[in-house]
């Protein structure tokens, strides 16, 4: 045994001087402790030669705590009381009610399926810590074998040993332009002859419908913002065969990292990128969601864990929280028209 770990004292002796500090009474802290009085007296002698230290003074009427028991007790206290936890901690700990999960993210997840994830776990594991860190799709597979993290939600490309995955979203991107983009302007509705109008009812809103879906080789001529092949290869060549499929070669202008930087660019007007519809729920006014016909890439989101034995209980209370929010989604779409 190190060292360090080598006490001339054992707990019962901590525990039979807190006992007499609190009753100041050898024969009442006895009774207290169901022990016989000699031996209560022998185990204090044998604590005060092991700390080399008086701790007690002795009085007709019964003891009294000299300063270093006082210190003793002061710093008794909060050990005992961790250590009176502990069979309590272990059962809440076997049982899923505390804990500590490292759960790994990609943007995507966060801008859909996470937070309400999150939000429904507290709600029925308060007591269970969720330590959150957006990673890559190539970091978290890392992360995940060397068992740095318990689980992530990323974009899968192929199996990966020892990690099982679920799938919790399938879709089909379009693409977010800058609200500026002649595409993402209102189209203009040709009609054959004039119509008469109300005078509250605008002629503009009459002559313009917002625009709709278009196709990627309407973006032949426009800069895309995309990001580092390395962090999720699957989803990259999905985009470009995405583009070979529409006769087109992307013009990639950046590749940036974390997600968020990429819709900033797109907000700065510097390119477009590729967007799933479940993402573009709420969107500045700076930019605009258009859906794609035609080729366009998919994005494939599932959260993986490492496969144990005996898997941890906190990180499976996690695992059925999410399980519970994975839709049966079946085999893979087809290519939309």
């Amino acid at each position: 045994m190190p060292r360090e770990y080598q006490f001339p004292f054992e707990l019962r002796h901590l525990v039979y001087f807190r006992e007499v500090a609190r009753q100041l009474h050898f024969r009442k802290a006895a009774e207290t402790l169901a022990v016989a009085q000699p031996a209560l007296s022998r185990a204090i002698a044998q604590l005060e030669t092991a700390l080399a230290a008086d701790l007690l003074h002795r009085t007709r009427r019964g003891v009294e705590l000299t300063p270093a028991g006082r210190l003793l007790l002061e710093r008794l206290e909060p050990i005992l009381r961790s250590v009176a936890t502990i069979p309590a901690d272990l059962q809440a700990l076997a049982g899923g009610e505390v804990g500590h999960v490292r759960v790994a993210f990609t943007g995507l997840a966060m801008a859909t399926v996470l937070p309400p994830i999150i939000r429904e776990f507290h709600r029925l594991h308060p007591r269970i810590r969720l330590e959150l860190t957006e990673s890559p799709t190539s970091a978290q597979l890392a992360a995940l074998q060397s068992g740095d993290i318990a689980c992530g939600f990323f974009h899968p490309d192929a199996p990966t040993p020892g990690v099982r995955t679920r799938v919790l979203l399938r879709e089909f991107n379009g693409v977010l332009l800058p609200s500026t983009h002649p595409l993402a302007q209102p189209t203009p509705i040709h009609r054959a002859a004039p119509r008469r109008t109300s005078p509250s009812t605008s002629p503009l809103k009459l002559a313009r419908r917002a625009p709709g879906a278009i196709r990627l080789r309407d973006l032949a001529d426009t800069p895309f913002v995309l990001f580092p092949r390395t962090h999720n290869p699957g989803f990259y060549d999905r985009i470009l065969a995405a583009f070979s499929s529409a006769g087109i070669a992307p013009r990639i202008a950046e590749e940036v990292w974390p997600r968020a930087n990429g819709i900033g660019l797109v907000r700065a007007g510097l390119g477009v990128t590729f967007m799933t519809p479940s993402e573009a729920q709420h969107l500045p006014p700076e930019v605009t969601f258009l859906p794609l016909k035609g080729p366009a890439p998919e994005s494939r989101l599932v959260f993986g864990w490492r496969q144990s034995v005996a898997p941890d209980p906190a990180l499976a209370a996690f695992l059925a929280v999410a399980g519970a929010a994975a839709p049966d989604l079946g085999p893979a779409a087809p290519t939309p028209p």
